[in-house]
């Protein structure tokens, strides 16, 4: 009979005395492994004999995998030729989701989006049009005025092609740099035109238009003047008041270089044009004399020649001895004889008070005629006195007199308001009915 010992020992691998229990040892081995195969002590047999197999039979090592590669670099190209590349299967989903994405935008949303678009382009197409008009406009103002440079026209209102189909535009802006202008050059004229009717097969050709107001206005600008009318005579505009223009300059006379003034008054010549009336015109010597041509004409001294002579006896006795000249002086002819010999004398008469003002209103003109000896004595160059009174009024007065016209190819414009600023001489331009086009041929 087997001892309680023994009984034990197979159930629960140890006794309670502590002995090992085989079985159990190979139920937790296979627990551990499940692969691995663990032999088990069979049911007869005597107690011996499955721990005599243990011992006899040789350990069993479990089963290894394939062998590895030393190289990480080749398994791991192997790895990823196994793989399949999820690229291809992305960009489907995204495509599906994209699809997926519009079909779920609103439907009002898309006609707003295309209503958009189309509203876009029709303004594109609409200012398009416009400019095609004001370029083609540029050009025939052109071309019909002989204008240098284009002129600037701009179309008001929106849309253009609504207007331009109903044959009425609301304004237009017309800007025309450098506008010929007789002697002169308009630096700018401005006009606004509104309430603009159109003649011809529209939308294209449009052979005329009539405006029923015009306004703006005309510049003439100094610089203009100074380039245009100022040679040979290198004279400068600039404004004096409201209505008058000053002109500076000099002028070249039997050598000499001779300082020329005039004042241009402003005023209107009819509707469409603007002239002048020169006066103060004078020929500056410096330092020496002033000659004013007219009638009558005039040449008297500076100040500086004056003041010499009043301390300069020889130079004092050459004008007494012109009795034109000592009338002019206020000294009797009974005290000239005297002066002329004595010197006392005449330190009382050019000592007299007032006397170098009267000697500055004298008026030496008839000495370049009838004593040009006594102007040599003085100061004054004889051939220089004699150029200057050769110079007509009128001659002067043409170089730096200016009028203008309005173009004779637009009618129905008139000039208002006639003011000197300072850089130039502006007017308002207005008008009514201008037509261009057939429509002037049809009131011509």
């Amino acid at each position: 009979m087997r001892s309680p010992t023994r009984m034990f020992s197979p159930l629960f691998g140890h006794s309670p005395h502590g002995t090992r229990d085989p079985e159990r040892e190979v139920d937790q081995k296979s627990e551990q492994d499940p692969e691995r195969e663990v032999p088990r002590e069979p049911e007869t047999g005597s107690e011996q004999e499955p721990e005599q197999e243990r011992h006899s039979e040789p350990e069993q090592k479990p089963e290894q995998g394939p062998e590895q590669d030393p190289d990480p670099e080749r398994e791991s190209d192997r790895q990823s030729e196994r793989q399949p590349d999820p690229q291809p299967e992305r960009e489907r989903a995204g495509r599906r989701g994209g699809r997926g994405r519009l079909g779920r935008v609103p439907l009002t949303t898309k006609v707003v989006a295309g209503l958009l678009v189309g509203a876009t382009l029709l303004v594109i197409a609409d200012r398009c049009a416009a400019m095609y008009a004001e370029k083609r406009a540029e050009q025939t103002l052109r071309d019909k005025l002989g204008l240098a440079a284009a002129p600037d026209v701009h179309i008001h209102g929106f849309p253009f092609l609504t207007q331009l189909l109903g044959k009425r535009l609301d304004g237009v802006d017309v800007t025309v740099p450098d506008a010929p202008a007789g002697r002169v050059t308009l630096a700018e004229v401005r006009a606004e035109a509104t309430d603009i009717r159109l003649d011809g097969d529209l939308p294209l050709p449009v052979d005329g238009a009539r405006a029923a107001r015009v306004d703006g206005d005309v510049l003439l600008a100094f610089d203009d003047l100074d380039r245009e009318l100022g040679t040979p005579a290198q004279v400068r505009f600039r404004a004096l008041d409201r209505q008058s223009v000053r002109a500076d300059g000099e002028l070249p006379v039997a050598g000499r270089v001779v300082r020329i003034h005039a004042v241009a008054h402003i005023r209107r010549d009819g509707d469409r044009g603007v002239t002048t009336s020169v006066s103060g015109m004078r020929l500056d010597v410096p330092g020496i004399a002033t000659y004013r041509p007219g009638r009558p004409a005039r040449l008297r001294l500076h100040p500086q020649a004056a003041e010499k002579i009043s301390h300069d006896k020889s130079k004092a006795r050459a004008l007494l001895a012109v009795p034109s000249v000592a009338r002019q002086l206020g000294v009797a002819p009974e005290d000239t004889g005297p002066a002329m010999r004595d010197d006392e004398r005449l330190s009382r008469i050019t000592g007299r008070p007032g006397f170098k003002e009267k000697l500055m209103r004298a008026n030496l003109v008839d000495l370049v005629a009838d004593r040009p000896e006594a102007l040599e004595r003085v100061g004054v160059d004889p051939v220089l006195a004699r150029a200057l009174v050769r110079l007509r009024a009128q001659d002067l007065s043409e170089r730096v007199a200016f009028s203008f016209q309005l173009p004779k190819q637009v009618k129905g414009l008139r000039l208002r308001n006639i003011t000197v600023e300072r850089d130039g001489i502006r007017a308002d331009l207005t008008g009514s009915g201008l037509a261009v086009g057939t429509a002037r041929r049809a009131e011509d």
